[in-house]
């Protein structure tokens, strides 16, 4: 009872703003089915982790000394120490990804390097806004649109925010389905999208399948050389799947790891949320600079394939360069879902899912740019 009183006695109105928060983001996992494999325990974890004298974190306990509690060791070793977590769902993330739609049309990599732009534009508004510089870079990760590589920039640049930027990265992310259609309103005409691209799919060689992934992580190696942990390891997933002799492991790949993951990674990032760390004005800030990544970056594709089109003859339907962004198979989804709404025999998906997958390595890429740069920066 003693124990009780004392920590209804301890909890603050912070502490309550956390179990409201934690409680909206359960609520989007199960009741609307936004991401709920990392909003769920990301939820559940950011109420575990304030409940006063929480036991999931390290505590002081009288004639006992230190006890360590079970998500701060897992962040500490999977997050802090090692960035293990983020880097092996790469594993997965890439045993996933069918590059076939990107090999077919080697072009439609220009749309992922394009939807970047919000990365680098929201760097420059928290900037601007007062943020330090290992906090702004952190920030504008967001717009990659890729949960892991928001954590593990953040966390190496040793951003105070990683929380926030976090949970706005894969909220931003679940809610893909509503911010892009919006952007992509505000810079395009219906006859625009509805301008049919016809898919005659290439025949892409099983050799060409196989050195795509090592012909990637040797250029980004080259161009990015902070980037070779992000791409090495998802392209290393790719290649276990192209290999075509290493089914079980591309299953486990698939499913068992990257499933396990992101369960862990979800609610092992909760102990980042800790009430007097997260329930602050910029937060907020976090959050508007988070959303106005992911417009900028799909304004941005969508722009340049309207560039491109005044120089080619055969027309670009300009959403497809909105697909560029990393949020996959999602944005790709929506392209084509507003295709078919202008236009109900367009079929944009192919084209689309290339665009998208070019976003996933465009992103990590970005983010390795983004650890090259700024530590020298800060120097």
């Amino acid at each position: 009872m003693d124990f009780l009183i004392q920590g209804f006695e301890n909890t603050t109105w912070q502490q309550l703003v956390m179990y409201l928060i934690g409680a909206v983001l359960i609520y989007l996992a199960i009741a609307k089915k936004l991401e709920p494999a990392l909003l769920l325990p990301m939820g559940f974890g950011a109420i575990l982790v304030n409940i006063p004298l929480s036991g999931a974190l390290n505590q002081t306990m009288v004639g006992i000394g230190e006890v360590q509690g079970i998500l701060e060791w897992l962040f500490r070793v999977g997050i802090e120490a090692s960035e293990a977590m983020p880097l092996l769902l790469f594993i997965g993330i890439g045993a996933m990804i069918d590059f076939g739609p990107l090999l077919s049309n080697p072009k439609l990599i220009l749309f992922g390097a394009a939807a970047q732009f919000g990365i680098f534009a929201t760097i420059s508004v928290a900037a601007l806004m007062g943020f330090p510089l290992r906090d702004a870079a952190s920030i504008g990760i967001i717009g990659a649109a890729d949960g892991p590589t928001s954590i593990l920039v953040s966390q190496v640049l040793k951003s105070q925010y990683v929380g926030a930027i976090a949970v706005a990265a894969y909220s931003y992310m679940a809610l893909v389905p509503i911010i892009q259609p919006f952007a992509i309103k505000l810079v395009t005409t219906k006859k625009e999208r509805a301008i049919r691209m016809p898919y005659s799919p290439k025949q892409v060689s099983r050799m060409s399948r196989l050195l795509f992934p090592i012909i990637v992580t040797m250029v980004a190696g080259y161009v990015a050389p902070a980037s070779v942990s992000l791409v090495g390891l998802l392209m290393f997933g790719n290649l276990i799947r192209e290999s075509g002799v290493l089914g079980s492991l591309t299953d486990t790949a698939q499913n068992v790891l990257a499933n396990l993951i992101t369960l862990l990674l979800g609610i092992t990032i909760a102990a980042s949320m800790q009430a007097e760390r997260f329930v602050q004005v910029q937060t907020l800030m976090i959050m508007a600079l988070g959303l106005l990544a992911f417009v900028f970056d799909t304004i941005a594709g969508v722009l340049f394939a309207k560039l491109l089109n005044v120089f080619s003859k055969q027309k670009i339907n300009p959403m497809v360069g909105a697909a560029g962004i990393s949020a996959f198979p999602m944005s790709a989804r929506v392209v084509q879902r507003m295709g078919q709404e202008a236009d109900s025999q367009n079929h944009l998906l192919m084209h689309a899912v290339g665009a998208n997958v070019a976003g996933q390595i465009a992103s990590v890429v970005a983010g390795g740019v983004i650890l090259g740069l700024v530590p020298g920066m800060l120097l």
